[in-house]
């Protein structure tokens, strides 16, 4: 099961609104590391349904989020619980980092 996409127009629902902890995770399609890290978030997604909810932004449609979270290189991940970033992880890392800084949400 992949990530799903958000957007400026649905983010308030799919993010701020949601029940649990959801992943956002900051890309951009001419963005190498993303392009790596995004099969590993798939990954942990598919592992963890119940527990965390992982999503997609594009930076490059929707600059105006990244500008509000202050997202100055990419990929950038900030998850958000209760409508506010809780945690925020800067750049491609192997699945075994990743599931570490998300230990609080997944484990």
């Amino acid at each position: 099961m992949s990530a799903k996409a958000t957007t400026s127009a649905t983010f308030e629902q799919d993010v701020l609104h949601a029940e649990g902890p959801v992943l956002v995770d900051f890309w951009a399609e001419w963005c190498g590391p993303c392009r790596m890290v995004s099969p590993i978030l798939d990954e942990i997604q598919a592992e963890n349904p119940e527990k965390i909810t992982v999503l997609k932004l594009n930076v490059d449609e929707n600059p105006d989020l990244a500008m509000k979270y202050q997202i100055t290189s990419i990929p950038a991940m900030k998850v958000f619980q209760g409508g506010e970033v809780k945690t925020t992880i800067i750049g491609a890392k192997p699945k075994f980092a990743l599931e570490k800084d998300l230990a609080q949400y997944i484990g």
